[in-house]
């Protein structure tokens, strides 16, 4: 229970706030996984200390109130030409433990380019930049929970974690629920990726089936004709199936 400072009108109420639960240990990737060597120094060094949720994490920020743009989600018309390399289709559903959809959930994507390069100024490996490829798009799921990107597929790159490491080709993905704390990070794979595994960020989750649930799957149906190829990757927020999510610490 909360207790909400008392304003013009009228005393000091308690409100009961829903407190979101945290995941199981063992459920998602480890927080220290020495092959992934940025764990080595961002893992706590210490058992954590729960700290309970306050006023502000439970109620705000709130993402997603702005109007969707009409290209939001579709990151080859966000510029004045087409980018270079293979368009694909990348949709789903966001649910819940029991396969029950989440609706009106904001889902943001953002990736490397067909070369593997990010439009960003951290990233200056030898590849070239597209200038009509930013990245990054975002959409809100319908009623039965579903989303829909119209993206280029990424490329693999470098990132010298160790000699010779390669990423496979990957989408980040970001959802927001109804407050701050609810926001969710994970990546989504493409089938049959070579470089899967020897990628400890993706080795970082023991269970492989758990792994498994972060490859989208090739899907004829969604799939356009002379178009693009559709990949389908569903989320689910919790449960036995969750999807692995990246630990907010």
């Amino acid at each position: 229970m909360i207790t909400i400072a008392a304003s013009r009108l009228g005393p000091p109420q308690e409100k009961r706030l829903k407190i979101y639960p945290r995941p199981e240990p063992g459920d998602q990737p480890s927080l220290l996984y020495p092959p992934y060597a940025a764990t080595i120094r961002r893992s706590p060094a210490m058992p954590p200390i729960p700290a309970p949720h306050t006023l502000s994490e439970l109620t705000g920020p709130l993402y997603g109130h702005h109007p969707m743009g009409a290209t939001d989600n579709d990151l080859t018309r966000q510029h004045s030409g087409d980018p270079l390399g293979e368009r694909i289709l990348v949709a789903g559903r966001v649910l819940d433990e029991d396969s029950r959809p989440i609706p009106h959930t904001l889902v943001e994507i953002w990736q490397a380019n067909a070369a593997g390069r990010y439009c960003h100024a951290s990233d200056n490996h030898r590849a070239p930049l597209d200038p009509n490829f930013t990245g990054a798009g975002r959409t809100l799921t319908g009623a039965d929970g579903s989303y829909r990107f119209v993206t280029i597929k990424p490329g693999a790159y470098p990132w010298r974690n160790h000699a010779n490491a390669w990423r496979p080709a990957h989408i980040h993905f970001s959802l927001f629920g109804p407050c701050f704390i609810t926001r969710l990070v994970t990546q989504m794979y493409f089938p049959n990726d070579p470089l899967m595994p020897f990628d400890p960020i993706s080795q970082s989750i023991p269970d492989e089936s758990a792994r498994q649930r972060l490859v989208s799957r090739f899907d004829l149906d969604l799939t356009e004709p002379e178009w693009a190829l559709g990949y389908c990757f569903d989320i689910v927020l919790r449960g036995r199936e969750a999807t692995p999510f990246e630990d907010p610490l």
